[in-house]
């Protein structure tokens, strides 16, 4: 298997499970890959690019010392994945009060994704009305599976590696 900044996580650890402590240590916001509900749903979701980008890392570094841990050579050339991108200026609907705010971090910790609860909380307001995710990283899986629900997605960073992730219903 071939291991490159668009290879979903859940492949790598299915391939190569001992390289599970390895992105834990280099991406520590992905600590909670222990937890079954949460390896599920981002294992699935998440590149490797996004893991890198999530952990505060070079995509080029991060491929290329997992793949050493595996004894593939490293990659040559430019490393990049186009599909990260955050919108610049912020939008007019993410001015109002938001109809719920989820602690994402809180919920990580205590062993919970909070996917199920975001989707929950979706299908409960009227369109127009938004939610706000917190969390202490980019959650971009989430941020792609809200974009997949063709919910619109704004995300910002505050001091002290704070995100907030707004999402509206259409």
């Amino acid at each position: 298997m071939d291991i490159t900044p668009k290879t979903k996580l859940m492949e790598i650890l299915n391939a190569y499970p001992e390289l599970e402590e390895k992105v834990i240590a280099m991406a520590p916001p992905f600590k909670n890959l222990k937890n079954p509900i949460l390896r599920k749903t981002v294992g699935k979701l998440a590149t490797l690019a996004k893991v890198a980008h999530i952990g505060g890392l070079d995509v080029r570094e991060f491929v290329n010392d997992l793949r050493s841990e595996v004894g593939l050579a490293p990659l040559e050339g430019e490393v990049t994945d186009d599909s990260f991108q955050l919108s610049a200026t912020a939008p007019d609907w993410i001015k109002g009060e938001p109809k719920h705010i989820v602690d994402g971090t809180a919920m990580l910790d205590a062993g919970e994704h909070p996917l199920n609860r975001v989707n929950e909380l979706m299908s409960e307001i009227s369109p127009g009305e938004h939610i706000l995710l917190k969390t202490n990283f980019i959650p971009l899986p989430m941020i792609d599976a809200m974009k997949k629900q063709n919910y619109k997605v704004y995300h910002t960073e505050n001091e002290g590696n704070q995100h907030q992730t707004f999402i509206l219903k259409l």
